[in-house]
């Protein structure tokens, strides 16, 4: 009998076929897509959800794109965007960029450097305008400041030289905000430049967009409006799609199992199963009993069986890795002979949570005196289901949990707050490159480190692989970094997701990229052949 893992290869071998395109794009059609949940608005910049990225990236521009149809992104798939071109001095300490001056806002007011600036003076923190919330902020802790030159040039003055401020900044969480519009209008009523003008946000029911008629790229978009039905049933949304009430799934969000059953009912339908840099991890509150004592949380990570987790969720389609996305999609990776070093990630469970037991007990706890939690989750399955596998995982160290379901528009500023003992999180990397990941994630007093943990050794680190321009050098200290951060248990690493896409066959023009989920969704040139 065929394993259950050659019979998921076998399938998605089907599944990847994708079909020839179309001589000639036609314009006209609305895309509709369902949505996994209710973002909690529609400022991409005061968010840290793919579920606001998604629908709300159509309506900007960046200064620079990860090229649409690529799907690893790299510096060297970075396009121009509202930037027409741009330059590094010799230092490397300022990066200028010369801007297009064809460019108006959906309002119909002109984009200009001034905008530039406005959009990062806020990121900084330098503006009068606040955002709500700023997730983001230390991608730029290197800007000096940004500086414009007339009405089309703009400059960002670095600290120090940084190769990958580049790459931050061709990030689908990075466009271009308008100096007119204040943050508090942007969260319900966003004004952007791109080839879709917001239309309405209903929660918990539709996100509604329409072609922008004078979009600075003649003959684009195609599409004449994109309509997001929320649904947060996931069969049901996946039924929706089989039946043909949607063009495609919401992105990176079907199951395995529910891959097949696509398959299986709509023969069809193009079907991709990609990495997605999303790590499901757990975030720990290392300031609070118990988890404030190292052998206590050093247990935790060696009690983890990732296989049992990917088998269950993936039928053995994910990956295990340290913080950057495991390869080949993944540029940073440890070699794997450098990852089985570090505690817990050994092939021998049993040897791993006898070694944790120990552990446990030194910190006081054992059969008879076991720890009572909850584990804090997000409301929707890719955070539940691996929270319901976690919980029956540490019941063999001492630890007894339950869980505790927060609605998506409550995560994200509860465990901001640090409002949990446990979490079941997903860590979705933007790009895929070191500064990102370790400046977001890990350094002392960033908004989206939601663990609290603080190292200043490692942050010297951070700054030495960041100022870095030799790739071979750059790597090793990023492996080093990388393995400390797992051995300090900042943020256990359970598994690196695989998730699938669908699609009608009369879509085209679609690419789900490998290495970031977040920067593919302008949707400028999808068009629909009906």
């Amino acid at each position: 009998m065929r394993s259950v893992q050659a019979l998921a290869v076998a399938a998605l071998a089907v599944l990847t076929a994708t079909p020839t395109l179309a001589a000639e794009p036609k314009s006209g059609g609305i895309f509709r897509i369902y949505h996994r949940d209710s973002p909690g608005s529609a400022s991409i910049h005061e968010g840290a959800t793919y579920s606001l990225n998604v629908p709300f990236m159509p309506i900007f521009n960046n200064l620079v794109l990860y090229d649409q149809h690529k799907a690893q992104n790299s510096l060297d798939t970075i396009v121009p965007e509202l930037a027409q071109s741009w330059t590094w001095s010799g230092d490397g300490k300022k990066l200028t960029f010369k801007l297009r001056n064809d460019v108006k806002w959906h309002d119909g007011k002109p984009f200009t450097a001034a905008d530039v600036k406005c959009t990062f003076d806020m990121l900084m923190g330098k503006s009068q305008q606040k955002f709500r919330q700023n997730p983001r902020k230390s991608w730029y802790d290197q800007v000096e400041d940004v500086s414009t030159n007339g009405d089309y040039e703009a400059s960002f003055n670095l600290k120090r030289p940084q190769p990958s401020l580049l790459a931050l900044l061709a990030s689908g969480y990075t466009p271009i905000y308008p100096c007119h519009v204040s943050p508090g209008d942007m969260r319900t009523k966003p004004v952007g430049t791109g080839p879709f003008k917001f239309v309405e946000f209903k929660a918990n029911e539709s996100i509604k967009l329409v072609k922008n008629p004078d979009y600075w790229k003649k003959g684009l978009p195609y599409l004449d409006g994109i309509e997001f039905t929320i649904i947060t049933n996931r069969s049901t949304a996946v039924l929706g799609f089989i039946s043909g009430k949607f063009d495609m799934t919401f992105p990176t969000e079907v199951t395995i199992p529910l891959l097949k059953d696509v398959k299986s009912q709509a023969p069809n339908a193009v079907c991709v199963l990609e990495p997605n840099n999303v790590s499901t991890n757990i975030i720990v509150n290392s300031s609070n009993p118990p988890f404030d004592n190292i052998d206590v949380r050093r247990a935790l990570a060696l009690a983890l069986d990732r296989k049992a987790f990917i088998q269950i969720q993936f039928e053995g389609q994910a990956d295990i890795g340290g913080t950057m996305q495991p390869g080949p999609a993944g540029l940073w990776a440890m070699p794997k002979e450098m990852l089985e070093t570090i505690p817990g990630y050994g092939p021998d469970i049993e040897k791993n949570r006898d070694e944790a037991r120990k552990l446990m007990q030194k910190a006081g706890f054992g059969p008879d005196k076991r720890i009572a939690i909850k584990i804090a989750t997000r409301n929707i399955p890719i955070y539940r289901d691996p929270a319901i596998v976690l919980i029956d995982q540490i019941k063999s160290i001492y630890i007894d949990a339950e869980l505790d379901v927060v609605d998506t528009a409550q995560w994200f500023p509860k465990v901001a707050r640090k409002d949990y003992s446990l979490g079941l999180n997903l860590t979705g990397n933007a790009v895929d490159d070191p500064d990102q990941s370790f400046y977001e994630n890990y350094a002392c007093g960033s908004e989206r480190n939601y663990t609290g943990y603080c190292n200043r050794e490692i942050e010297k680190l951070f700054d030495q692989q960041s100022a870095e321009s030799d790739l071979s050098k750059r790597k090793k200290l990023v492996w080093e970094i990388d393995k400390k951060l797992q051995e300090d248990v900042a943020r256990p690493i359970i598994f690196h997701s695989r998730s699938g896409t669908c699609w009608q066959p009369y879509v085209k023009n679609i690419t789900i990229m490998s290495n970031s989920s977040y920067n593919g969704f302008r949707y400028e040139d999808v068009w629909l052949d009906k």
